[in-house]
């Protein structure tokens, strides 16, 4: 297999990064059959046989966890204990994997088949498989993917099948259930399903949580799980959820296993399959329902070309190292094992900070592709931008995002102008080159007469597809972003002023990026670190001085906020105008939308991704935590509170209008 590595150099010193090999060009050169059907006899947890799925079902059933919830249950609703054990029974049948192997080498097979067709490569990193195969073998071990695709979690079963790895068990939405022979292969070869939400049913709680720890306790197999709880549709991370985490870590801080590797995965795509779909749920077509006929329509994707796929396996990460000095678990021994007991302040905030660092990590060891500079520079020109120009411009935000740190899959020997024109290709999709000029590329069916709307919802599709490309470097941006607008909007060159504005800034972005709680010092530091290094400013002991030469990489990081700023102010302003006194908050998203189109209509506004769902509620989960808005719960209705003076003062501020300086935020 051939193998490349790719450099970052983060650090003073030039730093490199893991080798990467194409699992797929043994593939394209050997038997699938072969590769399907060969011995596959995977290390274990300690040397452990895992027990049969029924042994499984009947320890979690017999657990003195569930049975202590069985008899509360029993005794609450007036039900036998019998009827209740048999209720979580069949909650155990319907959650429970059945993994298979016969069903594994199935997929291999297919598998096979579909990602030669799809990819140019996939690669992986070696030393990460070693790290993990020795992981699995001395503690239990939980795989945390990023979550781009549905792709995902096919492609690490495949991964580990192909490098001799214990399959995972893996945490899959009841959503699947509902697809006809594909929801049964699925738990065949390893998924269990979850409930998107379980409301306060404690019986239901208790046997999902229990068969997880059984899962653990006895090394039955990694654990499988996204942080992010789902998909992203834009190509940034999502704030973590961290249910699952909780109960993953729980039997360390009970002591009833001596550690947890947790193992970042991040799963990088050169061209989503799934692009503009995700536009158009941002824009509220709403999500096609997962079904069997819907996968066999799908098979027209087959016919595409979604370039390279990289899959980055992070070192494993200790729970008992992390949570050395940060954890008493003797607290864990005031009550009896199997009593659940609800996580104390101390053990929630150390799980929360966790989960952030754990998402930062995936991000930070995310290949990037040439196209996501490009995607970034054609947004911040929406007219358009001759070739030239645009392969000058890339080259040079190449040596920005190298200086920053990115972990960037740039061909060495190859001209700019080539690797340009070459990613321009694979996305024909959204770009087209016409006299000398690049520019979005909006679907207009010929012979079809489209209205004002349709044309603008068009062009929206355009815009966000474009712009899940860019997110997916943002991370790398963002903290310097926010310097750069708080340099910009600060009367003042005073250290203590432009961090003030920075924290303001900080705090309203936080559903936005992945920013981690209490870490804005930290940030602001780092943002100053890496503004200092690529020449952008001279940090001095009280003030913080912009350089002359570095204007344009200032002006480019504002640019790159702007249409979150932008975004945020629309919802502000929809806000203000909106007559009604309670919003309810099940019509706030189509509302927002419906305005935002209004304003666009109008040209009053020309940054289509305010049009986005994932920005208008992340805006509102801001104005929430500023306590500008709150939610009120009238009857069976939650409506929204607004404090019109306070948002109406936000709106000026993310303007520019008023200096963000602690007056204005005691004000808000």
């Amino acid at each position: 297999m051939a193998s490349k590595s790719l450099y970052s150099p983060r650090d003073p010193v030039l730093k490199k990064r893991d080798d990467f090999e194409d699992i797929l060009e043994e593939r394209r050169n050997s038997s699938d059959l072969r590769y399907a059907l060969r011995c596959y006899t995977p290390a274990l947890y300690k040397g452990l046989v895992p027990c049969k799925a029924s042994m499984l079902k009947n320890i979690v059933l017999q657990s003195d966890s569930l049975q202590y919830v069985i008899s509360q249950v029993s005794a609450e609703c007036g039900e036998s204990q019998e009827a209740v054990q048999e209720e979580a029974s069949l909650l155990l049948e319907e959650m429970a994997h059945r993994l298979q192997l016969g069903t594994i080498r199935f997929f291999a097979f297919t598998l096979s088949k579909a990602f030669k067709v799809l990819f140019h490569s996939v690669c992986v990193n070696e030393e990460g498989i070693q790290r993990l195969q020795q992981a699995i073998q001395e503690h239990p071990v939980v795989l945390l993917p990023s979550h781009r695709s549905y792709m995902d979690f096919l492609m690490m079963s495949y991964i580990l099948y192909t490098y001799d790895l214990a399959l995972p068990v893996i945490a899959a939405g009841m959503d699947f259930m509902s697809m006809k022979f594909v929801g049964e292969m699925l738990r065949m070869s390893g998924a269990f399903f979850i409930r998107r939400s379980f409301g306060g049913d404690k019986l239901y709680w208790a046997v999902f949580s229990e068969y997880v720890k059984t899962m653990l306790r006895n090394g039955y197999a990694p654990i499988e799980f996204f942080l992010e709880g789902t998909r992203s549709r834009t190509g940034k991370s999502l704030t973590p959820k961290t249910g699952l985490l909780n109960i993953v870590m729980e039997p360390f801080f009970k002591g009833e296993v001596f550690d947890v590797n947790l193992v970042p995965v991040s799963i990088s795509y050169e061209r989503i399959l799934e692009e503009a779909l995700y536009a158009r749920e941002l824009l509220g077509v709403p999500k096609p329902k997962e079904s069997t006929s819907g996968l066999l329509k799908a098979r027209r994707i087959l016919s595409e070309d979604y370039g390279s796929m990289h899959v980055y396996f992070g070192q494993p990460v200790s729970v008992r190292s992390l949570a050395q000095g940060h954890i008493n678990r003797s607290q864990y021994n005031l009550v009896p094992r199997h009593i659940p007991q609800k996580p104390a302040a101390d053990t929630q905030s150390f799980v929360n900070d966790t989960a952030y660092r754990l998402v930062r990590l995936q991000e930070e060891s995310m290949v990037l592709k040439p196209w996501v500079l490009v995607a970034m520079l054609l947004l911040q020109n929406p007219d358009g931008m001759d070739l030239s120009t645009l392969t000058e411009q890339a080259d040079w935000l190449r040596r920005l995002a190298l200086t920053f740190g990115a972990f960037l899959d740039w061909p060495d020997r190859e001209p700019c102008s080539k690797v340009i024109s070459s990613s321009l290709v694979l996305h024909k999709n959204l770009v087209c080159v016409s006299g000398g000029r690049v520019r979005l590329v909006v679907d207009e069916p010929s012979g079809a007469e489209l209205s004002t709307n349709e044309m603008a919802f068009n062009q929206a599709v355009s815009v966000l597809s474009c712009a899940s490309y860019r997110n997916q470097i943002l991370h790398l941006f963002v903290r310097p972003a926010l310097l750069a607008v708080a340099l910009q909007t600060a009367n003042s060159n005073r250290r203590d002023e432009v961090y003030n504005c920075f924290n303001f800034l900080w705090n309203v972005f936080s559903n936005e990026f992945i920013l981690c709680p209490g870490a804005a010092v930290q940030d602001f530091e780092e943002a100053c670190f890496l503004l200092g290094k690529c020449g952008a400013i001279q940090g001095l002991q009280q003030d913080i001085v912009t350089c002359q030469s570095g204007q344009t990489t200032l002006a480019f990081l504002c640019s790159v906020l702007d249409p979150f700023l932008q975004g945020y102010q629309v919802v502000c302003r929809y806000l203000c105008e909106e007559t009604e006194e309670n919003l309810p908050e099940n019509k706030f998203v189509p509302a927002v939308r419906n305005f935002t189109l209004q304003l666009i209509l109008a040209g009053s506004l020309k940054c289509y991704e305010a049009l986005s769902s994932d920005m208008q509620k992340n805006a509102l989960a801001a104005l929430m935590r500023l306590k500008t808005v709150r939610k009120v719960k009238v009857g069976d209705q939650v409506t929204l509170k607004v404090n019109k003076i306070a948002v109406n003062s936000l709106e000026d501020t993310l303007g520019g209008k008023i200096p963000t300086q602690k007056p204005v935020l005691a004000r808000l």
